[in-house]
């Protein structure tokens, strides 16, 4: 499979990759595994109605876990299944206890829960999944060769949905700090350490609104509908991300001491 090309690290990596990208994406989604993934789901997702055949199918599965983010729970099938067939429409369904929403956008793409709509047999629904899914992989790959390229490249496709979204700014922050790609690049990018999931999620919430007034003079995500606005929240945090691989800063237990202190 054709390994996405990165020649360094930090902003001149990631520049690079932007002026590329729709090239090597387009090579990378030619390759013979992939196309032989994607053509499989094409063809055999139409024909699943129960969220038990979808789990006990590993290549549809693949493509369904892939598009979300979620390709890690592959073999986790018992709890997958869980999630799917619950659905979404209840407080107490599993997808909703999970602070990482990847999980709730999963079991709502399928429709498999309790007074839901069934979507497999949509042809919207299955290149939209396919779309996900390439584009995943993608990033999966580009990750291989730097990490932080991944996270970069998953935020500038997901947070122009979620910042365009129809609800509340907390809302908005919440979906953010629960998933774990977005929270990673607005944590580096304000300087804030990971450390900070340690403390109260309201005080998290205060922290982060806090930290989006000083540095882009609001604390409402949707001002990341702004395509340049997201550039620069982007190049921040490969700035930072460059910055620490070298060692520098201020450890993360003094950061958080000196944000609980109001510092």
């Amino acid at each position: 499979m054709f390994q996405p090309v990165i020649p360094s690290a930090g902003l001149v990596g990631w520049r690079f990759l932007q002026n590329t990208y729709d090239a090597q994406f387009e090579v990378f989604t030619k390759s013979t595994a992939l196309q032989r993934d994607t053509d499989y789901f094409r063809e055999n997702i139409g024909e699943v109605t129960l969220a038990e055949e979808l789990v006990n199918d590993r290549r549809l599965l693949t493509v369904a876990l892939g598009a979300f983010g979620l390709q890690d729970d592959i073999d986790n099938r018992f709890f997958v299944r869980k999630i799917l067939e619950e659905g979404t429409t209840s407080d107490d369904a599993l997808a909703n206890r999970f602070a990482d929403k990847r999980y709730r956008a999963l079991s709502q793409a399928f429709g498999f829960g309790p007074g839901e709509f069934l979507k497999v047999g949509a042809t919207s629904f299955v290149e939209t999944i396919i779309d996900r899914f390439e584009a995943g992989s993608f990033e999966l790959a580009t990750g291989e060769e730097n990490d932080a390229m991944r996270v970069a490249l998953y935020a500038q496709r997901e947070l122009p949905e979620l910042a365009a979204g129809d609800t509340s700014v907390e809302s908005k922050w919440f979906a953010i700090m629960g998933d774990p790609p977005l929270r990673q690049v607005f944590e580096m990018a304000f300087g804030l350490p990971s450390q900070i999931g340690q403390i109260d999620i309201d005080q998290q919430l205060g922290i982060f609104k806090d930290r989006a007034r000083a540095v882009f003079g609001s604390d409402d995500p949707a001002q990341f509908v702004d395509g340049a606005l997201r550039e620069d929240l982007i190049t921040k945090f490969m700035v930072r991300e460059q910055l620490n691989s070298f060692g520098g800063g201020l450890s993360g237990g003094s950061i958080a001491l000196t944000l609980l202190r109001g510092g």
